[in-house]
């Protein structure tokens, strides 16, 4: 698993899900065609409410905050869980 992380390359994934924008950060290896991947995966999970706008490179500031946990947060699309100081928003 570990070797994975070290061959593998974190990607910006931008979709809509009925209709509001939502981006994704996910970690493909070198010869995963992201963008055939991303459409199959998106259509798996929402069908035909999501539809996969861009998916590209993370640039290095986007992935270290991401593998620091500090990417920020999409605020239209909670997920119910508490925030880092462990107060309820």
């Amino acid at each position: 698993m570990s070797e994975f992380f070290k061959t593998s390359t974190t990607w910006v994934v931008d979709f809509r899900y009925e209709g509001r924008p939502r981006r994704w950060f996910r970690a493909f290896g070198p010869g995963d065609d992201v963008n055939k991947e991303m459409s199959s995966l998106l259509h798996a999970l929402y069908g035909e409410r999501a539809k996969l706008v861009d998916v590209r490179r993370a640039t290095q500031d986007e992935e270290t905050q991401y593998l620091r946990g500090a990417e920020p947060k999409n605020v239209l699309c909670p997920t119910g869980r508490h925030d880092q100081a462990g107060s309820e928003s």
